[in-house]
């Protein structure tokens, strides 16, 4: 009997913690390696030069998320994403095979909007876009958002989810159409590549 006694407080006990999780209030340095899949092939088809029959490729990445007050965090951001194309050649000739890699190195800001075990969120980042194939590289100037979800069923580690959106300046021409004294009209023509990834990764957090 002092047995079963025992084992029904245990059982009691979980039960409670379980059901009445505390909240979460203690904000602590988050990191988070994720995966994922990327969709724009842009990239792809600036570096072979032409039509390429892809359109996306798997994503790697880690984040770091550093508190600062109210829910806001500081963001850094890095992915990777590789693919093999096959590309197209002369006439009679077998397509070449190309492996090109597009990498984002970012910095900006997350906003919860919660605190709890459950917490929504938004983000905003600025940074460098490297796309690279064949042993030459390019780098451009790159502005992401999005948004998700932050899932902590333990107080130190937990789950996030993640859709974003990057747009690289791939090319920009200005050109002088017309100058009056004091007044310049230009035309100003921009490309911009448009990338969206969803991710998933483990949150591993640190007082």
């Amino acid at each position: 009997m002092p047995n079963l006694l025992r084992a029904l407080a245990v059982t009691t006990v979980i039960t409670c913690a379980v059901m009445n999780p505390p909240p979460l209030h203690a904000q602590g340095v988050e990191l988070m390696p994720f995966g994922g899949y990327r969709f724009g092939g842009d990239f792809f088809e600036i570096v072979a030069e032409g039509a390429v029959d892809l359109d996306g490729a798997p994503a790697l990445g880690v984040v770091l998320d550093v508190p600062m007050y109210e829910g806001l965090q500081f963001e850094a951001l890095l992915t990777h994403q590789s693919a093999h194309l096959s590309v197209p050649q002369r006439p009679f000739e077998p397509p070449a095979q190309w492996h090109i890699t597009v990498d984002h190195l970012q910095g900006g800001g997350l906003q919860e909007f919660a605190d709890g075990r459950v917490r929504p969120f938004a983000t905003g980042v600025v940074g460098l876009t490297r796309y690279a194939a064949l042993g030459d590289s390019e780098i451009r100037f790159t502005v992401g958002g999005g948004g998700g979800v932050k899932l902590f069923p333990l107080s130190h580690v937990g789950v996030r989810l993640d859709g974003r959106v990057y747009a690289t300046f791939v090319d920009a021409d200005a050109r002088f159409l017309a100058c009056e004294p004091g007044v310049c009209v230009t035309n100003l023509h921009v490309d911009i590549v448009w990338q969206a990834e969803f991710t998933a990764g483990i949150v591993l957090r640190f007082p």
